[in-house]
């Protein structure tokens, strides 16, 4: 049991620092929780002295979870120059428009 949830910490740990960095880091959160609590339980059922593997996945999953918070503070979504979208819209439905005015439907 013990060897079971170092494996799935170690694979959720990482697992939070590639989402972390990636443009989905929101969803980094959904694995760091379930590797901290799976780190927990590791520590409850570990009765060596020998910690070192439930060290370096608590210290990847809050690497992780530190990168995921600073990406949710500092970084801001800029929104593009809407009048020249509107333009293009307008002229794409007035092309659209022109196209349908253009069909001789009397031929079909």
């Amino acid at each position: 049991m013990r060897k079971l949830s170092i494996v799935l910490g170690f694979i959720a740990a990482i697992l939070t620092v590639i989402l972390s960095v990636t443009p989905l880091s929101k969803m980094a959160y959904i694995p760091g929780i379930a590797a901290l609590i799976l780190g927990v339980i590791t520590i409850y059922l570990s009765k060596q002295n020998s910690k070192r593997s439930i060290q370096l996945m608590f210290l990847l999953t809050i690497i992780g979870l530190t990168v995921t918070t600073y990406k949710a503070i500092f970084d801001t979504v800029e929104v593009g120059n809407t009048e020249e979208l509107q333009e293009k819209e307008n002229e794409s439905q007035e092309d659209a428009i022109q196209e349908l005015n253009d069909l001789d439907i009397e031929e079909i």
